[in-house]
């Protein structure tokens, strides 16, 4: 029972701390660039504690998987002062990259640390992370070519049984720093509801000079979001059937 409850502690600290950073990206440069946060959530589901700031709510929610950043005229379009659709495209992509941006430079810093205790020098640390860097990005080819094997995927499920198995600072810190970078690089993913999907559609912004219609984006956004939680719910099962 305590190895259980320590297992779990584990697991929030790792899981809210990497979301925790990443909605702070997104919330900072939005702040700098002056575009109304109104909601700075960490977790999803009942709200269990909140406080009011001046234009910002700040919520704690029951379900420690994730967290949003939400912004005036984010969802739908505003003509209010401070509003995400009226900032300048260049502000939006800003604060569109700022939450994976933060979670690749903390996990690629914390690796590199790592690596540098690890084989006694910083010279041989920084060709560790080199070659860590590499493989990540030729993984990430293999995987929109499909020549990677959907067994190698993992969810939350899987992501937590390896967390409870971590037995020492170094493997807790390891972990934590490659699946900072992993959430990072998948965010960046062009899937409609991820930050790379809307990436994606402020680039075709960009390129077309006009927003995209705000029926065809929510559409899109809907359809990102049920073939995400399709991938999720798969995975989850392939962890689950793993694990028993």
């Amino acid at each position: 029972m305590i190895n259980f409850i320590i297992g779990a502690i584990k697991v929030i600290i790792l899981l809210g701390f990497l979301v925790l950073i990443h909605e702070a990206g997104h919330f900072l440069v939005a702040k700098k660039c002056k575009v109304k946060v109104l909601e700075f959530s960490i977790g999803f589901g009942k709200e269990i504690k909140s406080k009011n700031g001046e234009e910002t709510k700040y919520t704690l929610r029951m379900i420690p998987l994730g967290g949003y950043v939400r912004m005036l005229g984010e969802e739908e379009q505003s003509e209010e002062e401070g509003a995400f659709n009226k900032a300048p495209i260049w502000k939006r992509i800003l604060i569109v990259v700022a939450g994976a941006f933060v979670n690749l430079v903390f996990g690629f810093t914390v690796f590199f640390i790592l690596a540098s205790i690890y084989n006694k020098s910083a010279y041989s640390g920084l060709l560790v992370t080199k070659n860590y860097a590499v493989s990540l990005i030729q993984s990430l080819g293999m995987l929109v070519t499909g020549n990677m094997e959907t067994t190698s995927l993992v969810g939350p499920v899987g992501i937590s049984e390896m967390v409870v198995k971590t037995s020492s600072f170094f493997d807790f810190f390891y972990l934590l720093s490659v699946i900072s970078v992993s959430l990072g690089i998948t965010n960046l993913l062009p899937i409609p509801s991820l930050d790379g999907g809307k990436l994606l559609i402020l680039i075709i912004e960009l390129i077309r000079r006009k927003p995209m219609k705000e029926n065809t984006e929510l559409t899109i956004t809907a359809l990102g979001l049920i073939f995400l939680l399709s991938i999720a719910t798969l995975v989850t099962i392939k962890d689950v059937g793993r694990i028993i």
